[in-house]
């Protein structure tokens, strides 16, 4: 199993939003993210795209820790994501579980909430499995 320190070195843009991975396992990641001001729109509010950033990296993360083992890795194909609440402090965690996992394309959805443990964000993507 890659250890967290491992898994945010493959992905460099989560170590810039200061991202931490608190659960990595294949049927369940969880990343945290602690509100802070350089993340926000007007109003104090967390920025969208900081949220999907955590759904997408506990997501690809989770789609990683799945792949069958003569595949190379993953690429994200789409995403979707409800936003339901707003994030003015505290800090959000996104929850990543397998949905389907095929040969050739896995399926995750992630909830992402506060630290009030309400529903912030609800995402479900599909990674195309890539060939060695």
């Amino acid at each position: 199993m890659t250890g967290q320190g491992d898994v945010l070195g493959l992905i460099p843009f989560a170590r810039t939003l200061g991202l931490s991975v608190v659960r990595n396992d294949p049927t369940e990641v969880q990343v945290r993210l602690d509100w802070d001001s350089d993340l926000c729109t007007g109003g104090g509010v967390l920025h969208g795209g900081v949220i999907m950033a955590a759904a997408d990296t506990a997501g690809g993360i989770c789609a990683f820790r799945n792949i069958p083992p003569d595949a190379a890795g993953t690429i994200i194909v789409e995403s979707k994501t409800n936003f339901l609440s707003a994030v003015t402090r505290g800090r959000i965690d996104a929850i990543a579980k397998p949905i389907h996992l095929g040969r050739t394309l896995i399926v995750i959805e992630s909830d992402v909430r506060d630290d009030q443990q309400r529903l912030v964000a609800w995402v479900i993507q599909s990674q195309l499995v890539l060939a060695q």
